[in-house]
Formats: structure tokens, sequence, C-alpha cells
């Protein structure tokens, strides 16, 4: 039962549909709501994309009308070798050929005290019902737009529950060991549009037969009434189980109740208890915890027709699907085409304002293309007489400067002569050498202190003379940010 989610238990009457919906709760089903109408919500009892996570259960109540029952007692043993049993019976059970039935069977529990407990034996009921009748009814049931999953008859649960209230006396008339009683209970229904009843026969706690019989609107009902339950009298006397004139009781509603009591008491001259029957919202409870609970292989709905709402079921979820791909694909190209449009409209505009100040552009560059070459050279005119002041005050007396290069407005290129014994005033620490190269202008460096290969100081000292050469890089000028 903790596999499914809910349950929804229809029933369809001349008037109107009635549906029940429960949910699973607590090892239990709970009412969640009930609906009334020739129409059924789809939402309830559709399955959807939710189904795989939620299992929903779907049972529909078949037509009494469409039912054969038969009462069988059998060994004790599992589901699986009473169902063989029971189908090993079935040609001697059913009234029309096995071929063309459907049938499932209901085992109900047995009284602590009765008699069929005593005796190892459990009690089944054998419910059969014609192949095409069923799949007529299947067809009434997909054109309301629902697909059952079991197919069940109510008042199975409505004898289960009359039965486990009689498990007190029948256990204790078993420990008396007096003679069993045997209870007939009249439960009125409708079949095929005339009034008739279920006539349940218990006796020493087992059921022992269950019959219909029906309420003809001639004059002399009575008499054909009493014909009828005679009948069943006799064959219960045949059986052996009727063993006594059973104690008679009517589950009926008021409506019912009216009508069949009167027409028992005129006909069995002996006193008939009255009981109400269970709500149909509890019935259908009922229902659906019995088939929640119930083997797939106990089941009326033909095998084929499972097999095909399940295949339905999953090409109805692969259709979904594609169609919810198919409308996000369109919503997807319905943004990158809105997208794109946006985007193309804004480069239009772009491309518009460009073209407008296209001319002023090329001009603003041009001047800047001047005013950065007027620029320059003013920089490097006054970059070369800073550096010329740099060197000519920390030329010693004695050096003479053979050349001074100034290239690309950032390197400078130094050469001289002077004697042998004065090259140290170059290269010694604190030399010209040095002082040049950290030299300052504004309290800033002028030039950079690490010079690589080509720039750094070299000499060549012969006889009394000495040549000497060293490059210098501008740090920066007044041109650079």
């Amino acid at each position: 039962m903790a596999r499914w989610n809910s349950c929804n238990v229809l029933q369809i009457a001349p008037d109107a549909n009635r549906l029940w919906q429960f949910d699973a709760k607590g090892g239990g089903f709970v009412l969640n709501r009930e609906h009334h109408g020739s129409s059924l919500p789809a939402r309830f009892v559709a399955k959807s994309w939710s189904s795989l996570w939620q299992p929903k259960l779907n049972v529909a109540w078949l037509p009494p009308e469409n039912v054969f029952l038969r009462v069988i007692e059998l060994p004790k043993s599992n589901f699986d070798e009473t169902l063989a049993m029971v189908e090993l019976q079935l040609e001697k059970l059913s009234p029309i050929p096995v071929t063309q039935i459907v049938w499932t069977m209901q085992a109900l529990p047995q009284p602590a005290g009765g008699e069929a407990a005593a005796g190892n034996l459990q009690t089944i009921i054998v419910v059969i019902a014609a192949r095409n009748a069923v799949e007529e009814f299947l067809g009434k049931l997909e054109g309301r737009g629902f697909l059952a999953d079991r197919l069940e008859v109510p008042f199975l649960d409505q004898l289960e529950m009359d039965g486990s209230s009689r498990q007190p006396a029948a256990s204790k008339l078993h420990e008396s060991g007096s003679e069993a009683e045997v209870d007939a209970w009249i439960y009125p229904l409708w079949l095929g549009g005339q009034s008739a009843a279920l006539v349940a026969w218990w006796g020493g706690g087992t059921l022992r037969n269950l019959s219909f019989v029906t309420l003809p609107p001639a004059v002399d009902r009575t008499v054909e009434l009493k014909k009828q339950l005679a009948l069943l009298a006799w064959s219960g006397e045949l059986d052996g189980w009727l063993t006594s004139p059973p104690n008679w009781h009517l589950v009926a509603d008021p409506v019912n109740a009216a009508e069949w009591e009167n027409a028992l008491r005129e006909v069995l001259s002996e006193p008939v208890r009255v009981s109400q029957p269970l709500p149909p919202a509890d019935l259908a409870g009922h229902t659906a915890r019995r088939a929640a609970a119930a083997s797939e292989r106990a089941n009326l709905l033909p095998a084929e027709f499972s097999a095909r709402y399940h295949q339905q079921f999953v090409d109805r979820l692969w259709l979904h699907g594609l169609g919810i791909a198919g409308v996000l694909y369109a919503v997807a190209l319905a943004v990158y085409f809105a997208a794109a449009g946006f985007l193309s409209y804004r480069a239009h505009n772009v491309e518009q304002e460009v073209a407008k100040i296209s001319n002023d552009y090329t001009n603003a560059i041009q001047l800047k293309a001047r005013y950065g070459v007027l620029k320059e050279r003013q920089e490097l005119k006054y970059a070369a007489l800073d550096c010329w002041k740099a060197i000519a005050e920390q030329l010693p007396e004695g050096i003479s400067l053979q050349r001074f290069s100034f290239a690309d407005g950032r390197k400078l290129s130094l050469n001289g002569t002077c004697g042998s014994d004065q090259i140290g005033l170059i290269t010694e620490k604190g030399g010209f050498y040095d002082s040049v190269r950290k030299a300052k202008l504004n309290g800033q460096p002028m030039f950079n202190p690490n010079p690589n290969s080509s720039e750094q100081l070299t000499y060549r000292t012969m006889a009394d003379k000495a040549t000497w050469n060293f490059g210098l890089e501008l740090q920066h000028t007044e041109g650079e940010p």
C-alpha cells in the first residue's frame, strides 16, 4: 500500500457519476475530495509526469448485473496456490465458457471460532464476469477519460465488514458446542434497472452462499420473492449447512428498507432486523484499501487492457515531453531573434552616429597627431638642453668630450678622451659616469639607473692617453604620463 500516493474510486450511475479521491496517509487512505457529475475532472483521474513519483491507482466499480458470485471452501494455503486451486474449478463454477470470462477471487477473513477455521479451511468468493460485458464497460470508462487500473465489486467490502462483525458471535457458538445458527443477510441493489438484492447466507461463522433475488414490479411480487427464497433455502438444506430456520437481516438505506422490509415480512412472516449499510464514501475507502493491497494477478481488468493503458501513458508522457521541448525551443528562438533584432537596431544607431561624426573624428585625429609632433619636438628640445646642462655640470676639468649624440628623444651617447692618469675621474665611484647616471631634474632621476650592456661604460688606455664612452637613457620626458 505504501507505493500508492492516491486512489480514485469511480461509480458509474445512470443519473450521474460519483468519484472519490483518497490520499494515502498513515498506512491507509483518507478521503480528500468527492465529485458528482456526468463529466470527470481530468486533473484528478488523468495520469501525468507526477504519477511517476506519486503513483495513482484508478479503481472502477463494476455494475452488479455483470457479475456472477460463487462461494467455495479450500484448504488454507498461500495466494499463488489458492489461485491455482480456484482456476482448476473454474469450469465447474462459471456459468459461461471459461474462454469468455474474466475472474478474480477474494479470501474472507475467518472468525476465530468458526467451522472453517476449525477445519483448516478458507472461504473464497469467486467473482466472474463476461469478457464482452467488461470490455463494453471499459469502453464507457474510456469515453469518460477514465483509464482503470482495477475493476472491483463494492459489495465484497460490505460482506467483509459484516463478516468481521459476526466473529464474536461465531466464536461463542463454537466454544459452547451448540448448533450453529444460520443468518441470511439481504442487500438491496439495482440489477439492470430492476429492484433486486444480494442474499448472503452465513452458517457457523462462515459464508456459505451468495445469490441474487429480484423483486418484480408486478402485483404478485411477494409470491415470486417467496419462491426465490424457498429455492435458496432448499439448496442450503441439500448442501447440509441450513439445518434450522435462518435469522433474517436487511441491510438497506431508509428508502429501500421501507420497501423491502414490508415485502420480507409479508413473505417470511418472521421478524427482520434492519441495519444501515456503509455510507458510499466509507465503502469506497474500503475498496481503495483492498485494491491497493491486492495482487495484480487477481484483477477483473483484462491483461491486454492494462498493457495498452500503460503504453498509452508512456506515449502521452513522450508527447508531452516533446511538446514542452518544442515550446521551450520556440521560446528560445523568439528570445534569440528579439535579442538579435535589438542589438542590430543598436548597432545601426551607432553606425549612424559614427557616420555623423566621422569627419569630425578624422579632423580630431589629424589635429591630435599634429599636436603630438609639435609637442614631441618641444620636449626633445628641452630634453637635449637638460641633458647638456647635466653633463656640463658633472664633467671634470681636463676631460674632453669628443661626441654628444641624442637620438629618438630618449637615448644619449657620450664619448671622449682624457689622460691615462685621469681615467679614474670617470670610472671610480662618484666619478663622472656615476654622477651623470644619478643626475636629477626637479627631484626626479633623469636617467635609467640600470643600464643594459650597450649603455655600460667602456674605456681604453694607450700610453699617456685614454678614450671612453657610455650611453644613457632618459627615465622619462615631460610628454609622458
